[in-house]
């Protein structure tokens, strides 16, 4: 019988700097992995310690994105706890920070402190707009990037105007690109015993995720606009009503709509000139939407999906988030865990998403209470 893996990062010790959400998102992923995070916190403890929602005094949100992690309190200004921290990275595989940029340097705990302690030291820098550059200091939110990004521009509707994306995604994106990028860089460090600094920005990281608008942007030299529920590209990509909801339609082929018309029982939809080709599926987009729902009107969202599925084509309910997390495939997936804390009691999360083949996966460890493993954390750095 084979012994299974352990788990991808074991053995790789991170020193988490990181406040609110970007930072501790990408250090929460590479808990998940198996790493051992020691999350640095202030006296006062972690910005997010004091943001809603809360549940008997204690914040979800910071329980969430602070799984699996060690908690120690320093005051970095003071040179005694700032030495402390110096030996932590001294022995660290990983730092991870998100201040402004310029403050790990008056703090004297920048790269270049910490790679003089360990020349090995892979260092993540999570900001806004990157360390250096004309908005390298601006004062950066997941909405201002997603303003700035251009994201923003194309969600929405031409009535509702430009729409921030219903959850923080400049900032978790960056903390999935930090993680990528750390791991990547600990692949390289292995290899050479040298690590790196990691200039990680949230509009970078932003701009990233805009191939389909940046494709439309060189082919046709016009603005990406608002176009709702719809692919820009392709169609019929799009919400559409039923008798009694919406369902989502997804057809991004020739075949995929042929077999769509002979479903819907109007095969010479397959040969009407405004339809022939996706390009003008989309151009004449109100026209098929109005065959559609007309095929759908007098079903349930349940009897299209059936007729569509039996088809063999993409089609879906929408689902709220409570619906997606209690969903079967989601317990199936097992992608759901959760953990007792002693002041917040059961605590859910999404633990990172990939299957590493038959590595073993970490043991649940709840979120840290402030400054909990103090002198558990400095015996440890005493003992090397």
């Amino acid at each position: 019988m084979t012994t299974p893996a352990l788990p991808p990062l074991d053995g790789i010790r991170v020193v988490d700097l990181s406040r609110v959400l970007a930072g501790p998102f990408c250090t929460a992923l590479l808990a998940d992995a198996g790493a051992d995070v020691v999350k640095i916190e202030s006296k006062a403890g972690e910005d997010s310690r004091h943001l809603g929602p809360f549940r008997d005094g204690e914040s979800i949100y910071f329980n969430v994105l602070n799984r699996g992690k060690r908690s120690i309190a320093l005051d970095l200004k003071d040179p005694e706890d700032r030495e402390s921290l110096l030996q932590l990275i001294a022995d660290a595989d990983v730092v991870v920070e998100n201040f402004r940029p310029g403050v790990t340097t008056r703090l004297g705990i920048d790269y270049e402190a910490a790679r003089a302690r360990n020349p090995r030291i892979v260092y993540a820098s999570i900001s806004g707009f990157g360390q250096k550059g004309p908005m390298a200091g601006a004062a950066a939110y997941d909405l201002v990037v997603q303003a700035l990004s251009g994201v923003m521009s194309i969600t929405g509707t031409e009535e509702s105007g430009p729409t921030r994306l219903g959850e923080s995604f400049g900032d978790t994106i960056t903390g999935v690109f930090a993680a990528w990028g750390i791991s990547t860089a600990l692949l390289a460090a292995r290899t050479t015993g040298e690590g790196q600094h990691l200039d990680v920005a949230m509009f970078d990281s932003m701009l990233a995720m805009l191939p389909t608008a940046h494709s439309q942007l060189q082919a046709s030299g016009v603005t990406p606009k608002r176009v709702g529920n719809r692919h820009p590209v392709s169609t019929p990509f799009d919400t559409y009503r039923a008798d009694d909801g919406l369902f989502v339609l997804a057809i991004a082929s020739e075949k995929g709509f042929q077999t769509l018309a002979r479903t819907m029982g109007r095969e010479e939809l397959i040969t009407d000139p405004r339809f022939m080709e996706d390009a003008l599926r989309t151009e004449n987009e109100p026209a098929l939407r109005k065959e559609i729902e007309a095929w759908a009107a007098g079903r349930t969202v349940a009897q299209v999906l059936e007729l569509l599925d039996a088809a063999g084509l993409a089609g879906s309910e929408v689902w709220n988030v409570e619906q997606a997390l209690g969903s079967e495939q989601a317990r199936y997936r097992g992608v759901v865990e959760s953990f007792e804390h002693p002041a917040a009691g059961t605590v859910s999360y999404v633990r990172q998403p990939v299957v590493f083949g038959e590595s073993t996966r970490p043991a649940v460890r709840r979120s840290p209470l402030l400054d909990e493993h103090h002198d558990e954390i400095l015996g440890e750095a005493r003992a090397r």
